[in-house]
């Protein structure tokens, strides 16, 4: 990929375009406001690299149809459900995220790019609805539901919990695009999948093991969802219902 570029909002009204004085990197054609607070430098180079969730990106823009109602869980930095909302034919992106220090970012991220379709919560999804803990560490991509040894947090926030089936019935969603830090093996099995045409999730197996895998690999199956080798790369796993 070509590597990207920083554009300034006076570069972007050269080319007839409006903004506040702020300086983006662009990837891919989408725009991440500079924030060093909030993305670290591994992130900042591989935006500017065009790698960042390369392997995502490209499985999400081969899988989403014309017309997809898209659930996230995990947001990040806004970057997966931007690329769904500008890159596919999406109906809509409903994108959930624990992360608190986030929310701010991902909303500057959507606005950047002149997003319409993409909708942000800050919250969690469980079994039932409530509160959860969370523990946010100074790698954000490390941040997760779950207490590390070899991942010491900052700090512990409790934020929302909304009813997953809950959601799911309301939303009636059709493609779910997950990365949860190693949380997908407890969810995933306690979810109603019966009514996604397809799954784009980032395992871990480094924290959920062997057993965790094949939790995840047997939930889906059992929800008609099957592995899709072609689209996938890695721990970047495609399912598909339709092939």
């Amino acid at each position: 990929m070509a590597e990207a570029e920083i554009e300034t909002s006076s570069e972007r009204q050269k080319k007839g375009q409006s903004g506040a004085a702020e300086k983006h990197l662009k990837c891919l054609g989408m725009r991440f406001p500079w924030a060093p607070d909030t993305v670290p430098p591994r992130v900042r180079k591989m935006l500017r690299a065009g790698t960042y969730e390369a392997k995502e990106a490209q499985a999400a823009q081969q899988l989403i149809k014309p017309g997809d109602v898209v659930m996230e869980l995990g947001g990040g930095i806004g970057f997966m459900s931007t690329l769904v909302a500008t890159k596919t034919e999406a109906a809509s992106v409903h994108s959930y995220e624990a992360n608190p220090h986030l929310i701010p970012y991902i909303r500057r991220v959507h606005a950047a790019n002149g997003v319409t379709n993409a909708y942000l919560t800050h919250a969690v999804l469980a079994p039932k609805a409530g509160k959860q803990t969370f523990y946010v560490r100074e790698n954000f991509l490390a941040s997760s539901l779950s207490a590390m040894e070899d991942e010491p947090h900052q700090e512990e926030v409790e934020v929302p919990a909304l009813d997953m089936n809950a959601v799911i019935a309301d939303l009636k969603p059709s493609v779910l695009i997950c990365d949860i830090e190693g949380a997908e093996a407890d969810l995933l099995p306690q979810m109603d999948l019966s009514g996604l045409r397809a799954v784009l999730i980032e395992t871990h197996p480094q924290w959920i093991g062997k057993e965790g895998i094949r939790r995840l690999f047997a939930c889906l199956d059992a929800a008609g969802l099957v592995f899709y080798p072609r689209w996938s790369h890695g721990k970047v796993a495609v399912f598909r219902s339709d092939w």
